[in-house]
């Protein structure tokens, strides 16, 4: 079982998360699905197909960390299995957020290889571990598949060998990130997102 009272909470958070994501054009449609720890064995999360600007209590369900439905005949995201490996391997994430924003889609189309890096940008310090401008930060970029399975071991095994990279790319799909609280998550989102912006206009300037 879980905590009803926790789950509401929860449920609340991922609205008014679906509402600040949606109003800023990074989650457009019924794209994108967010998360939230109730407890160490299960999230709420947003259930397939929803609008994400129009989320109500019902269109958060909760899983395990397994991915499997508790307690609801509603289907969740197929892309489940990406958000509870994080809570899996760090036990300290409250929140997951995956955004299909133009940006994030059209620059790791753009990048060459299977990682980008940040450099020298002042809001990399957003992010913990990272207290100064200088140096870099290095997201992975995976390439997009239909095999979430194999994709969500693929990024389990990475973060398990990189606990301090704050999320990553999907070839031409979006942007993933976490954070202890529903506040460091969408300061993280906001932030990668500005990152994402500065990287692409230099790519234009450059021309």
């Amino acid at each position: 079982m879980f905590d009803i009272t926790r789950y509401a909470n929860v449920a609340q958070e991922i609205i008014q998360a679906g509402r600040f994501l949606y109003g800023r054009g990074w989650s457009p449609a019924t794209s994108s699905n967010y998360s939230a720890r109730i407890d160490a064995q299960h999230i709420g999360i947003t259930v397939s197909g929803k609008h994400k600007g129009e989320l109500v209590a019902g269109d958060v369900m909760v899983v395990n960390l397994q991915g499997e439905a508790v307690q609801s005949e509603c289907r969740s995201s197929a892309e489940t299995l990406l958000h509870t490996v994080i809570y899996e391997l760090f036990p300290k994430v409250g929140a997951v957020l995956h955004t299909h924003s133009q940006g994030a889609t059209v620059l790791s189309r753009l990048t060459q290889g299977e990682q980008l890096t940040f450099a020298d940008y002042e809001l990399q310090k957003a992010f913990p571990g990272y207290d100064t401008h200088e140096g870099e930060m290095t997201l992975p970029v995976f390439d997009n598949t239909q095999d979430i399975v194999t994709l969500s071991q693929d990024t389990k095994a990475f973060f398990a060998q990189n606990p301090n990279v704050p999320g990553y790319l999907i070839r031409g799909h979006g942007l993933y990130t976490w954070g202890a609280t529903m506040a460091d998550c969408l300061r993280h989102v906001e932030a990668l997102e500005f990152l994402i912006a500065c990287e692409l206009d230099m790519k234009r300037l450059s021309r």
